[in-house]
Order: structure tokens, then sequence, then C-alpha cells
């Protein structure tokens, strides 16, 4: 698989490697009983597979056991924690954004919108260098009545896809997370 994404693979699992060894974790619980089918969680790990189901569009396989990279959108379903419906909440992404990316785009935006189609357009940030970043935006409360809340991302460029690689290839995503006020 490796000779498929060519050296933008080696690069980013390089880049990774450093980038996300001082991440701490948290633990992410999806669990299922016959009753209630599987219960979505505030927070999502791209290389867990039981966050799988949460990650709604966009997503490429993961890479290393533990990160994916994303495409020029991408999705994800949302637990709102306790309380967010009247305080709001702390949208959190762990992001790495390669070399590779900055080589060839110069800078990347990232924007989300909370809640679908008919939601709250969060701030975009633009990024010009490479390396580890969070992106925290806070997520209003009407969004956030409901039992789960769907988050869309896009940015507003992507590396085109190239060679024998047909993906396109936007920001790397270790973890989303919704977190109480």
């Amino acid at each position: 698989m490796a000779h498929v994404c060519g050296g933008r693979a080696a690069m980013a699992a390089a880049f990774l490697a450093m980038v996300f060894s001082a991440c701490k974790s948290k633990s992410v619980e999806v669990s299922q009983s016959a009753e209630e089918g599987p219960r979505i969680s505030s927070a999502v790990h791209t290389g867990d597979p039981k966050s799988e189901t949460q990650l709604l569009s966009g997503f490429y396989a993961v890479e290393q056991g533990s990160w994916r990279w994303t495409g020029q959108r991408f999705a994800v379903l949302l637990r709102p924690p306790g309380g967010s419906g009247q305080k709001g909440a702390t949208l959190n992404v762990q992001l790495a954004v390669p070399q590779v990316t900055i080589d060839k785009l110069k800078t990347i935006t990232l924007s989300a919108t909370a809640g679908g189609a008919n939601g709250a357009s969060l701030p975009p940030e633009t990024y010009s260098q490479a390396g580890s970043f969070t992106f925290t935006r806070d997520v209003p409360a009407a969004q956030l009545a409901g039992d789960s809340v769907r988050i869309d991302f896009q940015c507003d460029k992507a590396i085109p896809p190239s060679g024998t690689d047909q993906r396109d290839l936007a920001l790397i995503v270790s973890s989303v997370s919704l977190d109480a006020k």
C-alpha cells in the first residue's frame, strides 16, 4: 500500500510520529446493546475502529493505527455533552498540516458548520505553516439540543489526486470532540 501513496505517505508518517507523540488520548466509549444500538460519543479518535460509525464522510482509511487523511470536505456525528443545550460546548479538532500540504498549497483554510444544512457557521482558521494544531470553536447551545449533532468541515482547497493516489488530501485529523463549557 505504501507504493500507492508514494512519498506523501512516508512524509506524513514521519511527520505524524513526531507530532502526535505528545498528544494525550481520551477514552472513547462506544458500546451497544440489543435494544439501543450503537452509543454515540462526544469524542471520536479517527484511528479507533469503534469511532467508524461517527465518521460520516470525507475520511480515508486509518494510517499508522491512529489518524486519517481527510478530503476537502468531511463530517462527523457527535453527542452533545451534558448541559450543552443550555451552555453551548467547545469543538476541538486535533489536526496536523503536513509539510507537503504547505509546499503544494501554501495555505489551507478550515471552516465548520455545526448542526447540518441549517446549522451555525463557525469562524474559519487559515494555516500557513506545517505543524500540529487544535481547531477550537464555540458551538452555540441552539445547535446542541438533540441527542446528536452533525459537524461538517470544509477546506478551501486540497492536494489534487496524482499518479496512483486518487485521493484529494487536505488535513490529517486524529480526533474531534465536543467538550462541556
